[in-house]
C-alpha cells in the first residue's frame, strides 16, 4: 500500500533521498532528482558553475532572483572552514604539530592545495546548500507546480 494508493499516485511514504544527499549531489531541492548543473563533472572548468535555468524533472527555477547566488560565498566559507578544520586534525593525529619545526607550515601548504582542489566542487556545493536553504522539498511535487519567480531580470542571467 506504500507504493501506489487505490488511486495509482504514489504514496507520502515514497522514499526520496535525504537532504544532504540531495546538496551533496547538487541535486534540486524541491524534487531531489533533477541536477542542478549542466555538467556532472565539476572539473570541466569552463562549464563548472553552468546551470540549467529550471530543473529538468519538475520544473523549479534555480535563479530566484538577481544575484540570488552572491549568498552562496557565505555557505562556500563554512565549507572551506570545515575542510580546513578537518585537515588540520587529520594532520595533527597522524604527524603531529609543532612549533619548533616546520610541520605546521607543510600543513599550510598541504590545507592550501587542498582547498585550491577542491574549489570546483565547494562552489557547486555551496549553491546547491543555498538553494536548499530558500526551497524546501515537496513531497506532492508531482501535481504541485512549481513557484515562478518574482523577482529576476532576463539580462542580468549568469552574470556571476
Amino acid at each position: 500500500m506504500d507504493l501506489i494508493e487505490i488511486t495509482g499516485v504514489k504514496s507520502s511514504a515514497e522514499k526520496h533521498m535525504p537532504a544532504i544527499m540531495s546538496i551533496a549531489k547538487c541535486k534540486c531541492p524541491r524534487c531531489r532528482q533533477g541536477n542542478m548543473f549542466v555538467d556532472k563533472n565539476p572539473y570541466h572548468l569552463k562549464h563548472t558553475m553552468q546551470m540549467h535555468e529550471t530543473c529538468p524533472v519538475c520544473g523549479q527555477a534555480f535563479n530566484l532572483e538577481v544575484g540570488f547566488y552572491y549568498g552562496s560565498g557565505y555557505s562556500s566559507y563554512a565549507i572551506s572552514i570545515a575542510v580546513s578544520v578537518f585537515s588540520f586534525v587529520v594532520y595533527a593525529l597522524t604527524v603531529g604539530m609543532s612549533v619548533n619545526d616546520y610541520r605546521f607550515l607543510y600543513w599550510i601548504i598541504i590545507n592550501a592545495i587542498l582547498l585550491v582542489a577542491l574549489q570546483p566542487i565547494i562552489m557547486r556545493v555551496a549553491r546547491s546548500m543555498w538553494l536548499a536553504l530558500f526551497v524546501s522539498y515537496d513531497s506532492n511535487w508531482r501535481h504541485n507546480k512549481a513557484d515562478v519567480p518574482e523577482r529576476t531580470n532576463d539580462t542580468q542571467k549568469n552574470n556571476w
